[in-house]
């Protein structure tokens, strides 16, 4: 796989509701669906605030490092042919809307496959941990906050030494960023008790304050993905 150079209770989203997890089921609203091109011709800033420190029970933490150490290759796996045509349609349609910020195919097939891969495997909302990175790193691999959070999802490197082995440095591969800030965010969910309001503003160091929910709601709309199968031919 090339590198870029250089899913049972409903979550409750305050401003508003959220596309269907493998874990947990929530509705999709699709009516407010915008463009995406316009957010990709602007420049985007990173947003990170930075998760905090917190104690953990031992139980919790054993089941993060164990959520974390498993190294499974990001290759999604489909039972139907139509749950692979399915993901295939949702990889044309976000590649197409990827696309100026990653023009070449190789890295930005293999980044939304990883995406897919790690949002499904935490029970999360795939256009939920899009909209969340477009926040947080505007999709920069190498992104560093003011605070020092790291990579795509912006994980603050003390996460490596609670539950991983202590090597900030990895996250700055794209599956080890994604896997730890998946983990973070459902750990997060779970924590509050299904309420995404809560467990964003939580993950980014700011709980219950509004604009960083708000702003991650309103990236989510950018990838939400209406399915539309082609009709068979007559």
């Amino acid at each position: 796989m090339s590198e870029e150079r250089g899913t049972n209770a409903s979550p409750t989203a305050r401003p508003g509701p959220v596309a269907g997890l493998s874990r947990r089921a929530c509705l999709l609203s699709a009516a407010s669906l915008a463009a995406p091109a316009a957010w990709l011709a602007a420049p985007q800033a990173a947003h990170a605030g930075g998760q905090l420190e917190e104690p953990l029970m031992d139980s919790v933490r054993t089941a993060l490092s164990s959520a974390i150490a498993n190294q499974a290759p990001p290759e999604p796996e489909f039972f139907t042919t139509e749950a692979r045509l399915h993901y295939l349609r949702w990889l044309g349609t976000q590649s197409d809307r990827l696309r100026r910020r990653k023009p070449e195919w190789e890295v930005r097939r293999d980044f939304l496959q990883t995406v897919w891969y790690e949002s499904k495997r935490a029970g999360l909302d795939v256009s939920l941990v899009l909209g969340l990175i477009q926040v947080e790193s505007g999709f920069r691999k190498f992104a560093v906050s003011s605070v020092g959070a790291r990579g795509y999802m912006q994980v603050m490197p003390f996460w490596t030494r609670v539950i991983g082995d202590g090597d900030a440095g990895k996250l700055f591969h794209m599956q080890t960023n994604l896997r730890f800030g998946c983990v973070i965010l459902r750990h997060y969910i779970d924590r509050e008790q299904g309420d995404l309001f809560m467990a964003l503003g939580r993950y980014n160091g700011s709980r219950g304050r509004s604009p960083y929910p708000d702003a991650v709601f309103g990236a989510q709309r950018n990838w939400a993905f209406i399915d539309r199968p082609t009709a068979p031919a007559a």
